[in-house]
């Protein structure tokens, strides 16, 4: 996997790379690969999003190309336009105090790397490669951590989450991308300062967390954040389920159930929508929990679930997309199928939840089984499937759009534009879902005539 070197372990440099660093080292500086890619490299991962450092200052750096695009030059970040790429490099540099566990009250460029690789926050992130020869630096014994799989704070770990408390999400984020344990000191330190969670922005919040959720092992970094008490800061409706039974079938609490089906949805190479979905499907259970005398019930768990799970993203400040996709699985997860399901009711569903929803409502409901049981029947939904595409050649009407009229020809026949048209084309649509031969122009005009007269509308009401 790696090439040696005199002993030492050298990463594999482009042509177009040297070609960036021999303009530094012409100049008399030097220039790293640092951090994320390193490790990978080292790990056998795939990973073209270099980061590099250097000694040379950022207008020192400007002046050493014609295009330079300064992105974060407070910070000693600076993007570089080489031979058609961008590299994006940093100045060697020192943080100033932390006063809001969130950024340094101020940046000190220096000239050393030693220095520089200090002050990141984990061992298997503080290596650097030399863009010249290859060879990779290791001043925290960052491959031996790799070797042994072990997420470690570099130095004090007190000290780097009080520097930045998202490093708490990032510890529990990177033991979800590459399955590695956190350090114990390391894990206590995350837990005696999770509350500083609170003082970090929802954005960057919701963006460790995306990637978390999206990594292979997202089930190992949530079990640190909880028992971190980190998901108590971000998700505090979440753990709630922690210790609510649910008898049944089921062998685990709402919270661990939660872990469990977003592990297998995450096992079928879900999207964040549909693993946010797994993770919160559940949520307003202990919100709804009853007892009949023989079992728990939940009743419409879904409904409320769908609620909680909206003022969470909110709170998260998710983007519409996301509130609307998730909230929507929650709300239709428990979509019911039987045999003697009429080919209409086929068509509600289909109309009500989306065509394209449907997929990944039934990759939730595999995924719940096999988090309940261990294993899914997939014979229903089979079924189910197979109905639903027997709709879809039969190329029957299942939204507004698919009708044999539009609003402009209600409008046409005299029914004023507004309220009334909307009202009109969803009770037609509920007809023709009812009976697809109704959906001709001539039978729907009637209909619409008719359901004016019904109503009590006027054609100028």
């Amino acid at each position: 996997m790696n090439e040696y070197c005199q002993g030492m372990r050298v990463f594999s440099l482009s042509d177009r790379i040297k070609r960036f660093a021999s303009i530094f080292r012409d100049a008399g500086f030097s220039l790293y690969v640092v951090g994320g890619a390193v490790r990978d490299y080292l790990l056998g991962i795939p990973n073209s999003d270099y980061d590099y450092t250097t000694d040379a200052q950022p207008h020192e750096v400007q002046r050493l190309f014609r295009s330079v695009i300064p992105t974060g030059i407070a910070h000693g970040t600076v993007t570089v336009i080489f031979e058609g790429e961008h590299y994006e490099v940093t100045t060697f540099r020192s943080d100033g105090e932390y006063t809001d566990q969130r950024r340094p009250s101020s940046v000190t460029f220096i000239r050393s790397l030693e220095e520089d690789l200090k002050r990141r926050d984990f061992t298997i992130n503080a290596f650097a490669a030399s863009c010249e020869t290859g060879v990779i630096i290791d001043n925290h014994h960052g491959y031996e951590d790799l070797q042994d799989k072990i997420i470690r704070a570099i130095g004090n770990p007190i000290e780097r989450f009080e520097e930045d408390a998202l490093r708490i999400m990032r510890a529990a984020r990177f033991s979800a991308k590459l399955n590695f344990d956190i350090e114990e000191a390391t894990f206590e330190a995350m837990s005696s300062l999770a509350a500083n969670l609170q003082n970090i922005s929802v954005e960057r919040i919701h963006d460790e967390l995306t990637h978390l959720l999206m990594s292979d092992h997202p089930r190992k970094g949530l079990e640190y954040l909880y028992s971190s008490g980190a998901l108590e800061v971000i998700m505090p409706e979440l753990t709630q389920g922690s210790g609510v039974e649910q008898k049944g079938h089921h062998h685990e609490d709402v919270l661990q159930h939660s872990f469990t089906t977003l592990e297998k949805v995450a096992e079928l190479g879900a999207s964040l929508y549909l693993r946010l979905a797994a993770l919160l499907h559940d949520v307003a259970k202990p919100l709804t929990r009853g007892d009949n005398g023989v079992r728990y019930t939940f009743y419409n768990h879904e409904l409320v679930g769908a609620e909680v799970a909206r003022k969470i993203l909110r709170r998260l400040k998710a983007s519409n997309e996301e509130v609307d996709t998730v909230t929507h699985l929650i709300r239709h997860h428990m979509f019911h199928y039987t045999p003697d399901m009429s080919d209409s009711a086929i068509r509600r569903f289909i109309a009500t939840v989306g065509l394209e929803t449907i997929p990944d409502l039934f990759r939730l409901r595999i995924a719940d089984q096999l988090a309940i049981s261990g294993h899914a029947n997939t014979e229903l939904l089979d079924e189910f499937s197979q109905r639903i595409n027997a709709i879809l050649e039969a190329d029957d009407a299942l939204s507004i759009k698919d009708l044999a009229i539009n609003g402009r020809e209600l409008i046409e026949m005299g029914i004023p534009a507004g309220k009334q048209i909307g009202q009109t084309l969803k009770f037609l649509l509920e007809t023709v879902l009812d009976d697809p031969a109704q959906n001709t122009k001539k039978q729907l005009l009637d209909i619409a005539e008719k359901y004016q007269e019904f109503c009590g509308f006027t054609k100028d009401s």
